[in-house]
């Protein structure tokens, strides 16, 4: 019998392209499914929660989870990735540079266990793959998928996912924290607020005004909304056009 996205708290985007909200920072991970290959879309917050979403990414695929994409270098989106073995991994540019302590270091700040954080700073995987502009990726099926570096913008490294529509659907485009639904973006010591508006200004390009758009935290969101948060963006940091 096969398993819904529903029932495995998923939620169902566009066709054969889902995501989940994990719990502790309401992080968004995402899955597109190819034939015979499958991507997702960031790791979560510790092995642990990588371990289980790749065990429901590959029921709802049917198959493994070929390749990871990695939005940008915070705890939350990356330190599942050591459940990823054998998988493809992408980043943007200069995201291997990112030192691991400081990741645990951070992690702790923000309130994960402190034998969690260690666990997976000793573990921690860096992209096979650096995306300086754009990549696109097979999936298999005639479903392909661009990478497209924005950044930086939220961090020095951040990443975009945009599937193309397929069998009627809409775009969709994973922000990353490039957007956020749930609460204002976040500009940490390691963003970059000066470029942020153009970043968002690139994401709205490639996906459009019809496109889905999964935010890093929070419900999904239309161009309207990006793009008032684009604004917003500009004015709280004093960027014009």
């Amino acid at each position: 019998m096969t398993v819904t996205w529903e029932e495995l708290g998923w939620e169902p985007v566009a066709a054969g392209v889902g995501r989940c909200r994990l719990p502790g920072w309401d992080c968004t991970a995402g899955l597109v499914v190819g034939a015979g290959s499958a991507l997702l879309v960031d790791a979560g917050a510790s092995v642990a929660e990588g371990a289980r979403l790749r065990a429901e990414a590959e029921e709802l695929a049917g198959g493994r989870v070929t390749h990871l994409a990695l939005t940008h270098p915070h705890f939350d989106h990356v330190f599942g990735a050591a459940a990823f073995a054998g998988a493809e991994i992408f980043g943007a540019v200069g995201m291997e540079t990112v030192r691991a302590e400081e990741l645990r270091a951070d992690a702790v700040r923000h309130g994960l266990d402190e034998a969690t954080a260690t666990e997976a700073a000793d573990v921690l995987v860096r992209p096979h793959h650096s995306v300086c502009g754009e990549r696109t990726l097979d999936l298999g099926g005639a479903r392909q998928v661009l990478l497209a570096n924005v950044g930086p913008a939220h961090t020095a490294h951040d990443l975009v996912v945009l599937v193309p529509g397929a069998s009627g659907s809409p775009e969709v485009v994973f922000c990353g924290d490039l957007v956020e639904e749930s609460g204002e973006p976040q500009a940490g010591p390691d963003a970059v607020p000066s470029h942020w508006p153009a970043a968002l200004d690139r994401l709205l390009d490639l996906g459009g005004e019809d496109a889905l758009y999964v935010p890093g935290h929070g419900a999904v969101v239309d161009a309207a909304f990006v793009r008032a948060q684009r604004e917003a963006l500009a004015a709280r940091f004093g960027v014009s056009r």
